[in-house]
């Protein structure tokens, strides 16, 4: 699988240590958190943290989250693509998600970047099911899903978010098995 991936405006890289504080620097803005502010990385511990389990994927799967750079400027404007949830377990799924940073929303960088990743997770291992994990609230992550041929799968309450009338979606490629869909909700 490919460290380095191309799309039309954006080159997608293993992430590096190198790239830490400009990752830190996306999930410190609280315009990123707006739908889930909590998450927000207020320290570089919630981010190393991170950075290590997308470089756990990268070795379990042999893909994981890109760094996504201007391919014209190699600004970072975000990171994601298809990580793995659930390695080595019947549950296993790919999980299609991405952070771009704010001043970079509205341009289709999401799809771009969620598009490059699934391409890449159905080459890698097309019998795991793709998804979309995210929160009812949040209609431009849904919108990025639905765009990527997603549906909805489950609607529920979020547990463990601080705000107890959140609902947790789920979008997939195909319906899941209870062990998939226990994954995905981890």
């Amino acid at each position: 699988m490919p460290e380095e991936f191309f799309t039309e405006r954006l080159v997608l890289t293993r992430p590096t240590p190198s790239d830490l504080d400009e990752v830190f620097a996306i999930h410190n803005d609280p315009r990123v958190w707006t739908h889930f502010p909590s998450l927000r990385h207020l320290d570089m511990e919630p981010t190393l943290a991170m950075m290590r389990r997308w470089e756990e994927g990268w070795a379990d799967a042999g893909l994981g989250s890109f760094v996504a750079r201007l391919r014209e400027t190699g600004e970072m404007v975000g990171n994601g693509g298809s990580s793995v949830r659930g390695f080595g377990t019947e549950g296993a799924v790919w999980n299609v998600g991405y952070r771009i940073a704010p001043d970079h929303h509205g341009r289709g960088y999401a799809t771009e970047l969620a598009r490059a990743g699934v391409e890449l997770a159905r080459e890698r291992v097309p019998e795991w099911p793709l998804i979309a994990y995210l929160v009812e609230h949040n209609a431009a992550s849904a919108h990025v899903a639905e765009k990527l041929g997603l549906e909805l799968v489950h609607r529920g309450p979020d547990a463990g978010n601080p705000d107890p009338a959140v609902m947790r979606l789920v979008y997939a490629d195909r319906p899941l098995t209870e062990a998939q869909l226990e994954v995905a909700l981890r």
